[in-house]
């Protein structure tokens, strides 16, 4: 059997994906959040003040051990405090899962924010499926996900111990005189590019500013402005607004989405700069089982970028305005979770091929699944470039020190985020 391999898809179908906005809905937006920030009960703060807080202290190195993970690749990275380690939506008080990565080589050409290395991870909040009081029997394993979202943005210089901090993500409410958790989002990839913060929300890409980053008056449990005077963020040290969106075929329903189908959906998020315009890369998760019994695959996708507005680039020409994609991919990974691109050739988070056994010797299984980066040229079949801590998800390429970032959400005690050489 011949095999498959990343195939350009027809370029009139490529013309079909498009994100859409409204410029009215930015405008409010943005009143809003200058009209909580003019309020003095929040006040701004830069991602360095985040990352060097003190608010939690990970683990240098890759604490878990290089396995599985090829020591030809140079592996690296760095762990999480215990918390973080532990934290799972399948519980019933609930918790948070790690899902999108970037960095600040992908916010600046020269890679580094304020002279720092820093990194940021998107977190879904999430409980155990609840029936009444109770988690349900008959549903094991499944989670009310998506309840909020937040990211945690890190410094991480290497041989020391990283620090990071929490931020919740919220937005204006309609009348623009407050804020609100952002909800029903899963926050499942992420782009750090200039002071704009991407984050793909299935149906949707949500649009933040890293310029409007909040440290809260009080950590408590409310979300929002009291009395105009103080501020909270659901436990939250720092909280971020969301100035904008774009929805895929101009629908917006947020998280729906059709992976393989008729409506694109956005899953993981990486950053391309090898070429003229940057482009935003996306990829779509199909389920493991989906995905084997009935052929269907995922597609990447790339959107071309205004690095002037750090927005994607308008078909019109304005600094705010609908983009069409400009390229497009049927992947042959099954299952694929990530895809980032080092201008040359694709990687791509997702199932290992048949051929290679899990710890047990059996072949992969669907909990099993995403564990394996595959590497393919346009055009060209993918090779298994090595095995990696299972459930990776978002993968991110940093050209300057030509290593492949990625992180997982594993509940098997092998959390971390790791990077690889590959060039």
């Amino acid at each position: 059997m011949k095999a498959e391999t990343l195939a350009p898809l027809d370029p009139a179908i490529v013309k079909s994906f498009k994100l859409s906005t409204l410029t009215a809905q930015w405008d409010k937006s943005l009143e809003g959040i200058k009209a909580i920030e003019a309020s003095g009960a929040v006040t701004k703060v830069t991602p360095l003040q985040v990352a060097t807080s003190g608010q939690h202290k990970g683990r240098a190195g890759l604490c878990h051990g290089v396995a599985p993970l090829e020591t030809r690749l140079v592996p690296d990275g760095f762990c999480w405090d215990q918390k973080d380690e532990d934290s799972s939506a399948y519980t019933f008080d609930g918790g948070w899962m790690p899902q999108g990565l970037t960095a600040s080589h992908d916010s600046t050409p020269e890679g580094t924010v304020d002279g720092n290395h820093l990194y940021l991870a998107a977190w879904q909040f999430g409980t155990c499926f609840r029936q009444g009081t109770v988690c349900d029997p008959k549903k094991p394993g499944e989670s009310d996900k998506d309840q909020f979202a937040r990211i945690s943005i890190v410094k991480n210089t290497g041989g020391t111990a990283p620090t990071y901090g929490h931020v919740l993500l919220v937005k204006p409410n309609a009348s623009g005189t407050n804020f609100e958790a952002v909800t029903e989002t899963h926050a499942d990839g992420m782009v750090w590019y200039g002071n704009r913060l991407f984050v793909a929300n299935g149906g949707e890409l949500q649009v933040y500013d890293m310029r409007h980053l909040w440290r809260m008056t009080n950590i408590d449990g409310k979300v929002g402005t009291t009395d105009g005077k103080t501020s909270s963020a659901r436990w939250h040290q720092w909280a971020m607004p969301m100035i904008g969106r774009y929805f895929i075929d101009g629908t917006p329903a947020g998280r729906t989405c059709a992976p393989g189908g008729s409506k694109l959906c956005l899953s993981s998020l990486s950053l391309d700069r090898s070429k003229y315009p940057d482009a935003l890369v996306s990829s779509e998760h199909v389920t493991y089982k989906t995905s084997k019994e009935q052929g269907t695959r995922g597609r990447v996708v790339r959107w071309p970028l205004n690095a002037e507005v750090a927005l994607p680039k308008a078909d019109n020409g304005a600094g705010i305005g609908d983009t069409t994609a400009s390229a497009a991919y049927k992947s042959p990974v099954w299952a694929q979770q990530g895809a980032a691109t080092d201008g040359t050739y694709y990687y791509m988070s997702g199932a290992c091929p048949d051929s290679w056994p899990d710890e047990d010797g059996s072949p992969p299984e669907s909990n099993r699944a995403f564990s394996c980066i595959h590497r393919a040229k346009p055009g060209e079949a993918p090779v298994a470039l090595t095995k990696t801590p299972r459930l990776t998800q978002n993968l991110s390429y940093a050209p300057n020190s030509g290593r492949l970032w990625g992180l997982n959400e594993s509940l098997q005690g092998d959390r971390s985020i790791f990077s690889l050489k590959v060039h």
